[in-house]
């Protein structure tokens, strides 16, 4: 099994782009995140890590990685990047992982082990993460359902209440080759202009829709995060300090 870590762009917050590192390489408790995600992918079956550059790209050196890179990264998306690497998705399975996230190994080694064309990995604990981040308000939080069987019934969208929210999309997606053959032709649907604005949840969304292949879901109650906002990182230590969640080494 193969993992590309998605690691193209940037987290802008004030100033200009170039005064900050590229996303992945953000520290968490004194570790980047690159490399809290290289452990969890190496740790949980990745034989193979794969990452897509483009902002800063010289500063993610990373010894036997695959280089993949996105010249667009200032004027496209993640699923841009993910184009970059169509023959990793198209020979075997890969996980993808956003770079700007953590994660423990064993949800890796559950998304690889379970059986399904094209699996998204979600939080059951979504609310008390979002409380966390967000005081507990949903405007930041998609739609997200699942049957009784665990197949994929909804994603992405507004939510109206929290009964539309079964869990939270955290940025780690299995494609088997069958399951990129199906997003592929979503994608060769799309014009130019879309494809390059796409988020992994949105491609989703579109994969979904289209009803050629069905989407399952594995679970994690908690131990993950996102840095995505300036006061990410020490929320997380503060959780960490506290007991509150688990940062693996």
């Amino acid at each position: 099994m193969r993992a590309l870590i998605l690691a193209a762009g940037h987290r802008t917050t004030s100033g200009k782009p170039d005064d900050l590192p590229p996303a992945s390489l953000l520290t968490l408790a004194g570790k980047p995140l690159i490399e809290r995600q290289l452990a969890a992918l190496r740790g949980g079956g990745a034989t193979a890590i794969g990452i897509v550059r483009g902002y800063r790209a010289d500063m993610i050196e990373v010894p036997e990685a695959t280089y993949f890179t996105n010249e667009r990264w200032a004027k496209t998306g993640p699923v841009a990047s993910l184009l970059t690497a169509v023959d990793w998705l198209r020979a075997g399975p890969v996980i993808v992982s956003h770079g700007d996230i953590f994660y423990p190994r064993d949800l890796v080694h559950r998304l690889g082990a379970v059986r399904g064309s094209l699996v998204v990995a979600y939080d059951r604990l979504w609310r008390d993460h979002w409380a966390q981040r967000f005081a507990g308000s949903l405007a930041h939080a998609g739609a997200f359902r699942r049957s009784a069987s665990g197949t994929l019934l909804e994603i992405g969208g507004k939510a109206d209440t929290v009964d539309a929210i079964d869990g939270l999309p955290i940025g780690l997606v299995k494609f088997t080759p069958a399951g990129w053959q199906a997003t592929e032709t979503v994608l060769n649907g799309l014009d130019a202009a879309t494809r390059d604005q796409l988020t992994l949840t949105g491609l989703l969304r579109l994969v979904l829709a289209a009803g050629t292949v069905s989407i399952g879901t594995v679970g994690t109650n908690g131990g993950w995060g996102v840095l995505d906002m300036p006061a990410d990182a020490a929320l997380y230590e503060s959780m960490a300090s506290a007991g509150e969640l688990a940062l693996e080494e």
